[in-house]
């Protein structure tokens, strides 16, 4: 593979200049003597001087902190490695340190409904007063306080005031299901727990009381429940157990803002994975890590400044819901919105654009793959002059869709397409406003993330499809998962292929030229007569061709040796899968794709099932087809369409009586 000549934008030399990355350039010519010209050179110094790299991040965005480090890491082992020992931070200290901007600290608003401010002050006001409020619940430092909520301020504000105390949080949204939700919380033992009243989802109110029962009479570790009003204000059940305080009732009496500053290494918050395959992972980050993680990130790949309007869609159960929150340690106004994504149609979040005059509108590679394939044209429907730049991660997006982009939404937009994991809460590889933008590309990897594309030898490549590897810390990987006293679980989720290597399980080829293209989840690689190939490759042509409105491609190892190649598309609305269909999807692959990579059956279905967080379940279908029982293979409570999942399973078993 090789780079494009097709450039679909380059900054102006006014952008560029202003830009973060320039920025830094220049202030490491001026402070550290570093003539640094392009951005590969500003990457390269950056892993070849790891230690130097993060101390000038530490001084560049001024780290408040108390006591004194010896070394900025103690040493590159994987896992283990320690940053900067000897230090405490805050985190919810940084994320309110800029109360002196005019601009809102978040803008909130739902569906239907109009943008609601918070100011600084507001916002500072209601964490002094909750943070003062859970310390006399006898909230503490390594406390655990949780959240059953939706993507709202007062998601923020409980999250900041934990954090605040040095507690650890942790949140689940309202559409995952009570035994999901149990299932992580029960790992965490949060001594206080928040939930809302209800949510809004595609137009319907939903009553989140009878969850909330659920949820509370599994957690015997919940001393108190804060009950948040969220769409009517409706009474706590009585069949509560544990003692109930009204949310007013805890941010009404003032109280200044204190800060509880932990070790740099101290934990912040609990992640979870996706827990579709098993029982989730905990994954626990520190406040130090993420304070470098997210400034870096931010300022330096998203050109985050202050007073900006950030958007991601997102719940507060994915990582992205953390990024977002993350805005605030750079000054910029986070924009939450509580809903569903394409309601009341396709075209929500270029209407919320609009609406609240958003700078980085991000969003996923599937949203912005619907939008096209529907015909959605955003640049002539709404005002998006406020957008300077499109983010996208979550999935791969193909070089169509950069297309689409350009032509359909804005030609002068900065496209940061992304990708990393909620294991590291950041991205391994991203944008770069120093590079130019082309179609099917990602611009760069991320400064300070030694990546690299390794074959099964553990041998680096370039221009071909390797496994993605990390071969040096970043401070943001996990300090420990929950329930891993031993650590062996982390080791073998990311260090048992390569010891002492991160390898992140996604497919990438790194080209010649420095940019980045990723092909989908290693484990659900299509291996046709030797030759392996990324789903997301299958997905680029197919989910191209009006009739199709999504697909899901698996290739199964059969005990016998054999391989199996089925492709399941779920057809627009009027199409029906003849063998004229099927004859244009079979071509559309050979040619554009792969002749080795024609599937052997192409079967419709009603739809293609997803995590919560909107990730095909490619894996556990595939584990279905290869015989693993239904609720061995996937757990129900964690995907956004148990129905879709059961059809799947009715069709591998259909195909196992039949082998």
């Amino acid at each position: 593979m090789s780079r494009t000549d097709e450039i679909l934008w380059e900054a102006s030399p006014a952008f560029r200049e202003a830009s973060g990355q320039a920025t830094l350039m220049r202030w490491l010519a001026a402070h550290r003597g570093l003539q640094l010209r392009t951005y590969d050179e500003l990457w390269q110094w950056s892993v070849d001087h790891l230690e130097e790299f993060h101390e000038v991040l530490w001084e560049y965005f001024d780290i408040a902190h108390s006591g004194t480090y010896d070394e900025v890491l103690g040493s590159r082992r994987m896992p283990g490695a320690e940053w900067f020992a000897g230090t405490r931070v805050n985190y919810a200290e940084h994320a309110l340190r800029h109360r002196d901007l005019a601009t809102p600290a978040l803008v909130a608003v739902h569906e239907g409904g109009e943008p609601v401010g918070v100011s600084w002050d507001e916002l500072s006001a209601q964490v002094g007063a909750l943070t003062a409020s859970l310390r006399r619940l006898g909230v503490g430092r390594g406390d655990a306080v949780a959240g059953y909520l939706p993507n709202i301020a007062e998601a923020v504000v409980a999250f900041l005031a934990t954090a605040s105390l040095g507690a650890v949080w942790a949140c689940c949204s309202p559409d995952f299901g009570p035994l999901s939700v149990v299932e992580r919380f029960r790992q965490v033992a949060p001594k206080v727990l928040f939930v809302a009243d209800g949510s809004r989802y595609g137009g319907k109110l939903i009553d989140c009381s009878p969850a909330v029962v659920a949820i509370a009479a599994q957690l015997p570790s919940v001393e108190h429940i804060v009950w948040v009003p969220n769409v009517g204000g409706a009474s706590p059940p009585a069949a509560l157990t544990q003692p109930v305080t009204p949310w007013a009732d805890l941010v009404s009496e003032p109280a200044p803002l204190e800060f509880t500053r932990v070790d740099f290494n101290a934990p912040l918050w609990v992640l979870f994975s996706s827990g579709t395959t098993g029982p989730p992972k905990g994954i626990i980050h520190s406040h130090g890590g993420i304070i470098l993680e997210y400034l870096k990130s931010l300022a330096l790949h998203m050109n985050l400044k202050p007073g900006d309007r950030f958007f991601w869609f997102t719940t507060t159960s994915w990582t992205m819901w953390n990024i977002l929150v993350g805005g605030l340690l750079l000054g910029a106004t986070p924009v939450l919105y509580e809903g569903s994504p394409i309601w009341p149609d396709r075209a929500a979040q270029w209407r919320l654009a609009e609406q609240c005059r958003i700078t980085l509108l991000g969003t996923s590679a599937a949203y912005l793959i619907g939008c096209q394939n529907e015909g959605v044209t955003p640049g002539k429907s709404f005002d998006l002059s406020s957008v300077v730049s499109v983010g996208s991660t979550g999935s791969t997006l193909p070089a169509t869709t950069f297309r689409w982009v350009y032509e359909a939404v804005k030609p002068d937009v900065w496209l940061v397409s992304s990708s990393g994991g909620t294991d590291v809460s950041g991205g391994f590889v991203g944008g770069s406003p120093l590079l130019p933008v082309r179609a099917g590309e990602i611009q760069a990897r991320c400064l300070g993330v030694a990546v690299a594309a390794w074959n099964e030898e553990g041998k680096p490549v370039v221009d071909e499809v390797g496994e993605l590897v990390v071969t040096a810390p970043m401070p943001s990987m996990p300090i420990r998962f929950l329930d891993d006293a031993d650590g062996a679980k982390y080791h073998d989720a990311y260090f048992s292929m390569f010891p002492g290597v991160w390898r992140h399980g996604d497919w990438m080829t790194l080209l010649s030229s420095g940019a980045v293209m990723i092909h989908g989840r290693s484990d659900s690689t299509i291996n046709r007569m030797g030759v392996r190939m990324g789903s997301a490759e299958i997905y680029a042509v197919v989910e191209a061709m009006p009739e199709v409105a999504e697909a899901l491609v698996l290739g199964i190892e059969l005990p016998d040796g054999g391989y199996s190649m089925p492709l399941f598309v779920a057809l627009r609305e009027g199409q029906v899968l003849d063998e004229a269909l099927a004859g244009r999807i079979r071509t559309a692959i050979r040619t554009l794709a792969s002749p080795r990579h024609v599937p052997d059956e192409i079967i419709a279905v009603p739809g293609i099932p997803h995590t919560l967080t909107g990730k095909k379940l490619e894996v556990p279908i595939k584990r279905m087809f290869q015989g693993v029982p239904l609720g061995v293979a996937v757990n129900l409570g964690a995907v956004d369409s148990p129905a879709l999942v059961e059809h799947f399973a009715a069709l591998a078993a259909s195909a196992g009586s039949s082998r």
